[in-house]
């Protein structure tokens, strides 16, 4: 399935006052980070993109196979962003070294025995049309991953990429955070199906909105949410009354101290009106999410955005002074200092919340 490009602009073009604040309070939580959408990586193409204060290349074999290294050249140093791929192998910009798949040296560019050396390989995945590399303080390999999950929808998923201040931990954190819906998204009402429910390295919450429009009147949204560490959120959304489902994907990665890259990805579909023939339910429905899957999309964005300048010049307050109204962040951030060393759970830890 294709995908539709829309990049959104940074949020901020200089330092904000979360980042003149210093080094984060937070550090840079281990785990999966994506990186790029599927669409963006083709057969032959090198990306560089930054992920916790360093550069990865990414780059895809013919065979479909997606590597990411470390961005210098083990000969030289040269950085390996200006490679090209030819076949299976990246070619070095500066003396045409070339390194194939396991990242092993297999020619030089001068036809003589290729030197010992090989690229250093990151542990990547590729799920749900993003794809992920994986960073741990301690240098761990993967132990736990991310799940392929159901694709709705007839329509090519459409994605935004912004840039801004903040930590990814604040994005995924915000998904608890019931009291700021109805104070910064406007919905009339909030309210959990029940506790979160955590398991090791993934979390799952249910929740109900309450909303009314002018012309439609009062309606419910039903979400689903399910974290997947701290840079991964999967969110099911459907208003039973329109027949609309949207699945949303929202992608924090902590680029350096203070600022993150933020991905999102969406995708809609309509139900067929049981009220309708066969023929002409599915005709409905098809012509629905042509028709409203761009305004749908940049709804989404809309709700996601309003957070942007909050994000962009707050500081991490640990330990907060939590209310009631505020939602479960207290068990939240006691669940999130596994994916940060012991030293830090400190400051990545939360008292407890009021009951």
């Amino acid at each position: 399935m294709g995908l539709s490009r829309e990049y959104g602009r940074a949020i901020s073009e200089g330092p904000t006052s979360a980042d003149r604040a210093g080094l984060a309070v937070l550090p840079y939580p281990s785990g999966w980070a994506a990186l790029a959408f599927s669409g963006e990586l083709k057969p032959g193409k090198v990306l560089t993109r930054p992920l916790a204060g360093e550069d990865v290349v990414l780059y895809r074999l013919r065979t479909g196979g997606v590597r990411a290294v470390r961005p210098y050249c083990p000969h030289l140093g040269a950085h390996l962003g200006l490679a090209k791929v030819e076949g299976d192998v990246l070619v070095c910009p500066f003396h045409s070294f070339a390194f194939g798949p396991d990242g092993a040296c297999v020619r030089t560019g001068y036809g003589t025995e290729p030197p010992r050396a090989a690229l250093r390989l990151l542990p990547v995945w590729e799920a749900n049309g993003a794809v992920f590399v994986w960073r741990h303080h301690d240098g761990r390999e993967p132990d736990w991953s991310i799940p392929t999950w159901h694709v709705i929808g007839r329509r090519p998923a459409r994605y935004a990429v912004w840039e801004l201040a903040g930590h990814a931990q604040e994005v995924i954190e915000n998904s608890v955070d019931v009291g700021h819906f109805a104070t910064l998204h406007g919905w009339k009402k909030a309210e959990t199906g029940g506790p979160v429910a955590y398991d090791g390295t993934t979390f799952h919450l249910s929740m109900r909105a309450h909303e009314s429009a002018p012309l439609f009147g009062e309606f419910t949204v039903e979400i689903e949410v399910d974290g997947y560490g701290l840079g991964c959120l999967h969110v099911d959304v459907s208003t039973p009354r329109f027949g609309l489902r949207m699945c949303t994907t929202v992608l924090p990665t902590a680029i350096s101290p203070n600022r993150m890259q933020f991905r999102q990805l969406n995708r809609i579909a309509f139900d067929e009106p049981g009220w309708l023939p066969g023929p002409l339910a599915r005709v409905v429905s098809r012509t629905a999410e042509r028709v409203l899957n761009g305004a749908v999309f940049r709804a989404s964005c809309a709700f996601t955005a309003a957070d942007f300048p909050i994000w962009d010049t707050k500081q991490y307050r640990q330990p907060p002074q939590l209310a009631h109204g505020d939602g479960p962040i207290g068990p939240f951030r006691r669940w999130a200092r596994r994916f940060y060393p012991e030293t830090a759970v400190g400051g990545a830890g939360a008292r407890s919340e009021p009951a």
